[in-house]
């Protein structure tokens, strides 16, 4: 199974990138596609059509402003679609928050914080990792390392006292 990694521009892809590294860090591979739900809608319906037959088991999709990509790929399948509300405009990401978040009822999108692609990647992962033994084994030995790092910072500061 992939991820494909949906934008609506190629502004979002600094955003974007941390997620496919970390997807990539759990052996996930991604597809990484520019695709404008207003701009090229029909490039993203085949996009979205065609997954399943290309390996594609969840997407993840940022956009900013309208922020309508998420939701657009969500009405076209029941794959789960992980929204990140890219911060692109003067009102810090509100309106792409509420853009992604405010889906009708029976076409879910799971929206992330602004700007939040990597916990899109872990959420990926956490689906995948569902019915794969392995998988949930990184996941687990991820957040252990997580419990490690907090741990040595915690040391710096009483370190310091």
């Amino acid at each position: 199974m992939k991820v494909a990694v949906m934008m609506g521009s190629d502004s979002d892809w600094p955003i974007l990138k941390p997620a496919v590294e970390l997807l990539k860090s759990f052996g996930i591979e991604s597809e990484v596609i520019v695709a404008s739900a207003h701009r090229t809608p029909a490039k993203v319906r085949e996009v979205v059509l065609s997954a399943p037959e290309n390996g594609i088991g969840a997407f993840i999709v940022a956009a900013g402003a309208a922020a309508h990509l998420a939701g657009v790929v969500a009405s076209y399948t029941t794959l789960p679609v992980i929204g990140v509300p890219i911060n692109a405009t003067p009102l810090n990401g509100m309106d792409a928050l509420l853009s992604t978040v405010q889906m009708p009822s029976g076409i879910p999108v799971a929206t992330m914080a602004v700007n939040g692609a990597k916990n899109a990647a872990i959420f990926a992962v956490e689906i995948f990792a569902v019915s794969d033994q392995e998988l949930a084994k990184k996941l687990a030995d991820y957040r252990t390392k997580m419990i490690q790092e907090v741990e040595k910072k915690a040391a710096r500061v009483a370190a310091q006292l």
